[in-house]
């Protein structure tokens, strides 16, 4: 079975809800709010969807442009889990070598090996991945 998209439903639902260019936080809460009601809802109606599209394609809009995720590499997600887990360079000496080595990768003037991203995933339980760029 096919939904139909029935364009004066869609209108009502605009009318209801009067989604727009989210411009604060306030604003992204409550269309936020609106999508997760819509995003639940069971037997969603395809104007339904048509509406949560738009929320999440502004919702996202918003999020992107407020909060930037910045580039991420391998240094910088080895950093958030240290600082994350509360720890010292030293805790990372046994993990993948010397103290010098250690600085070095902290620093950035070492790349993370291939052997070292692995003894980093089984010490922080992540993927080996997030450390080989």
């Amino acid at each position: 079975m096919s939904l139909t998209f029935n364009p004066e439903t869609y209108a009502l639902l605009l009318a209801k809800y009067q989604p727009k260019v989210i411009t604060n936080d306030a604003e992204n809460e409550q269309a936020t709010l609106i999508a997760e009601e819509l995003a639940h809802r069971t037997n969603r109606t395809s104007e339904e969807s048509a509406l949560y599209d738009l929320l999440i394609a502004l919702i996202e809009k918003y999020e992107n442009e407020t909060y930037p995720m910045g580039e991420t590499n391998s240094l910088s997600i080895l950093l958030h889990l240290i600082e994350a887990r509360n720890l010292q360079q030293a805790d990372l000496i046994g993990v993948i070598g010397s103290s010098s080595i250690v600085s070095e990768i902290i620093n950035g003037k070492q790349e993370i090996s291939k052997t070292q991203a692995k003894a980093l995933s089984e010490f922080f339980q992540v993927d080996p991945e997030l450390f080989i760029d």
